[in-house]
């Protein structure tokens, strides 16, 4: 999808990243953030509207990693090593220790692991060609578990941040209202990290918002990674890169006279203390500019009160922020000090690792479900330079070491690990442009281009049996040919391993019911 780049090539500096101090933080306590007060919590939750669904399922939560652009299947779970090169592409493939699953090269570690996991190779998009093939489109579907987009929307319009009369519910949100919270419970039932936005500029990731279930049951989105500044960014700090950069060596990002662009003050992987969240994108580091941040805050309460938002809702949110940016230590999710040096090497010292170990604290600290969103996966050109460079690595590293720590915690029996995009690629690489270029002025490489037909879905943890290869796709990797499933079907998946009846209902904001199965879960998983 072609963006805008930014007309400078800055790295990030110093003041992107300030630091601010205890008492600052506790200062900030005083405000009447969003014009709801502190409020107790025991009334807040006494109060609480729930679904009223009963938890008894194998799953008392979930972890849903995003891999926003859309693998390829070819590159991951489904290589067709006996097909044509412009099919196979360029890298090898791995026996896993499942004998019916080979990976590609370039997954090593889960190759290893692959008695853990099941994956689900016939996921697929029935919606028409226009919506299942492009990324604001497929991303809403899968995040929400509809097959198709609400009446009037297009795949450009669906990203935007606004008010939709039938707007279906995310995944995570019909969490927060069919399963109750544990009992003094005293952080959001859902949260996002670590970026709230994909890539650059106003789009986030469609499907995510709470739609007709009102915006007490939204996500708390919370910005954790630092700033990064690669244009039209991609992968994991410090591993993070652009699928423009050249590969001239004298080009490479970094401080040389002839550097794409100044990555050098980007290398720090450590995360922040989390921005207010709630899609109202105020950044931590804009505490310090006290000023700004309150006239800020008037603009964002006068636009909560035209829409009557839920004073309940926006103390919880508040009594979650202040309780994270009031206190250190094991009480906090957030605070990754208290995890050992050899902890954070097992999952990595880049934003994707500390991601899962972090979303490892929120399950522990009752959370039911975290949403990790993994950018940089629409490899249109130099595909195979930065998937086994960069973004394979990264995902091999860090997934394993979350799911080897989950096992060893005894978590992994009782949390639902679901991982996608919103789409595959296409099965033959080609360039997106021939005799085309770059932002870099380099001429367009191979890569495979959106292609909603067929993508895997990997599942792990609360009664999924492990070791499953379900679905079978065609010699080129472009079509289910058994057993196919849909984001529909994920989503039930999702909502009967935790135990939600499948005869449940929602009510929307004006009290109308609708059924929250759309499909049938995937029952070869289980």
């Amino acid at each position: 999808m072609a963006r805008r780049l930014p007309s400078h090539r800055r790295g990030c500096t110093p003041e992107d990243h300030p630091r601010i101090g205890r008492r600052e933080i506790l200062q900030i306590g005083g405000l009447s953030l969003l014009g709801a007060g502190l409020g107790d919590l025991a009334r807040l939750e006494a109060s609480q509207q729930r679904g009223g669904g009963a938890l008894n399922g194998p799953a008392k939560n979930v972890v849903f990693i995003f891999q926003s652009g859309g693998p390829s299947q070819h590159e991951t779970f489904d290589p067709k090593p006996e097909a044509s090169e412009r099919v196979r592409g360029e890298y090898g493939t791995i026996q896993s220790s499942n004998p019916d699953l080979t990976v590609c090269e370039y997954l090593p570690r889960l190759a290893k692991r692959a008695n853990m996991y099941s994956i689900v190779r016939s996921m697929y998009h029935p919606a028409d060609r226009q919506f299942r093939n492009e990324h604001a489109a497929s991303m809403y579907m899968v995040n929400t578990g509809m097959n198709y987009l609400p009446p009037g929307e297009t795949t450009g319009t669906i990203g935007l941040q606004k008010a939709r009369n039938l707007e279906w519910p995310s995944i995570g949100s019909m969490v927060a209202y069919a399963v109750p919270p544990l009992p003094g419970m005293g952080l959001p039932p859902v949260i996002q990290v670590p970026r709230t936005r994909i890539n650059t500029g106003e789009f986030y990731v469609a499907g995510t918002a709470p739609g007709m279930l009102g915006p007490k049951f939204a996500h708390w989105r919370v910005n954790l990674a630092p700033q990064c500044r690669a244009p039209d960014p991609a992968g994991s700090c410090p591993n993070c890169f652009s699928h423009d950069e050249p590969d001239d060596p004298d080009r490479r990002p970094g401080k040389l006279p002839n550097s794409w662009y100044d990555n050098s003050s980007c290398r720090n992987p450590d995360f922040t203390l989390p921005d207010l969240g709630n899609g109202t994108e105020i950044a931590i580091e804009r505490i310090e500019h006290r000023g700004r941040l309150l006239a800020q805050l008037d603009a964002m309460r006068r636009d909560l009160d035209s829409h009557r938002v839920v004073e309940n809702y926006d103390a919880y949110q508040k009594q979650a922020l202040m309780m994270i940016l009031s206190q250190r230590g094991k009480n906090n999710p957030f605070d990754l000090t208290q995890e050992s040096a050899a902890m954070r090497d097992q999952y990595g010292r880049e934003e994707w690792g500390q991601s899962f170990l972090v979303a490892r604290r929120l399950i522990e600290a009752g959370v039911r479900m975290v949403q990790v969103n993994l950018r940089g996966w629409d490899t249109h050109q130099n595909a195979f330079r930065d998937l086994k460079g960069k973004l394979l690595p990264s995902l091999d590293h860090c997934l394993s070491g979350f799911l080897d720590d989950m096992h060893e915690r005894g978590l992994l029996s009782e949390t639902l690990i679901v991982m996608c995009g919103e789409m595959g690629r296409t099965p033959m690489i080609s360039p997106i442009a021939v005799g085309g270029k770059n932002a870099a002025g380099d001429l367009f490489t191979d890569g495979r281009h959106h292609w909603g037909d067929v993508f895997p879905c990997f599942f792990a943890g609360a009664g999924i049996v492990p070791g499953r290869v379900i679905g079978k796709t065609d010699p080129q990797g472009g079509q289910p040919i058994s057993d196919g499933h849909t984001p529909s079907d994920m989503a039930a998946t999702v909502f009967a391993q935790l135990g939600v009846d499948s005869e449940a209902e929602f009510h929307d904001t004006e009290g109308r019911p609708f059924r929250i199965f759309q499909g049938h879960p995937i029952s070869s998983l289980t």
